[in-house]
């Protein structure tokens, strides 16, 4: 009887040490995770094209915060991947980013607060056309400077061109048939034409690629052949100021397309916003344990 009582302590001894260790492990491993998503684990910030508005924002920010951390520049598709294998490891990680995105619907992020305004406040995304147009070409003129959108409807596109074997003409086309009273209320008044020819221009970003391609099937209503040339954001606006484009729909103002804006303005027509609300900024996902840019700081 004794030995059996020995036996059955030195067991449930055992167990208990085992439950222990195994709860040790699992309470190392919550912190390990946890510390996972401190900001110490940052070690650079993801970004897109150089040379974009966007990018030169984040080389502003970088300095106004006196951030001791690397800036890399990439493309919006090699930003997205970083963020998408971030999120799947559920590792720390800051990009660039911007609203209207996808990535927003997709997952759970955040802009980190920006009290120094470096990365500007809330953005409009312009419209802006050749000098001439309006005589050259009256209806695409008056299509362009009816054109407005939401952030919601920008985003449905892009999610739409996201599903398998659907192409961004093949969501423009959904979504104007979605969405026909809005369109017909940009038509409205506006007299359809023959054999005439409008270049859009825009940066090959989802964003712009949504508008563009929305604004181009429009048009193609009205009778126009629409050539869209996909160029960087200073191209574009050369082009524009030059003549060889006749419109584009991708500048952010007043702080994305700035730079270009303050140079090409006098040579160019600025029909306002074509969607507002829009912004720039550090985005992170929601489980990391960090909410300003100030927190990126070196504390040392």
């Amino acid at each position: 009887m004794c030995k059996n009582r020995l036996v059955y302590g030195l067991v449930s001894f055992g167990m208990l040490a085992a439950l222990t260790a195994c709860g040790d492990e699992r309470s190392s491993g919550a912190e390990e995770e946890e510390e996972n998503h401190d900001v110490d684990g940052i070690e650079e910030i993801v970004g897109i094209d150089p040379g974009s508005g966007t990018m030169d924002m984040a080389e502003r920010t970088m300095d106004a915060y006196d951030l001791d951390i690397d800036l890399v520049s990439s493309s919006e598709a090699a930003m997205i991947a970083e963020l998408e294998e971030a999120i799947e490891n559920q590792e720390p990680v800051v990009v660039t980013l911007w609203q209207p995105h996808w990535a927003f619907n997709d997952y759970d992020l955040e802009f980190l607060d920006d009290p120094e305004e470096a990365m500007g406040q809330s953005e409009n995304i312009h419209t802006m056309v050749r000098e001439g147009l309006e005589d050259d070409h009256a209806s695409a003129y008056q299509l362009l400077d009816n054109f407005h959108w939401e952030i919601e409807d920008m985003n449905e596109v892009m999610l739409d061109a996201r599903e398998d074997d659907v192409e961004f003409p093949d969501a423009a086309e959904e979504w104007i048939e979605n969405n026909r009273d809005e369109v017909d209320a940009w038509l409205e008044g506006i007299e359809p034409v023959e054999n005439e020819t409008i270049e859009l221009a825009y940066v090959n970003w989802e964003t712009e690629t949504a508008s563009t391609n929305v604004v181009a099937q429009v048009l193609e209503e009205l009778g126009y052949d629409v050539e869209l040339s996909s160029v960087d954001m200073g191209v574009a606006f050369q082009a524009l100021a030059d003549g060889e484009s006749d419109g584009m729909l991708i500048a952010w103002l007043p702080v994305g397309a700035s730079t270009y804006y303050e140079q090409y303005e006098d040579e160019i027509v600025d029909l306002g916003p074509n969607l507002e609300g829009a912004q720039q900024g550090f985005v992170v996902p929601d489980y990391m344990d960090i909410d300003s840019i100030e927190d990126l700081q070196d504390e040392e």
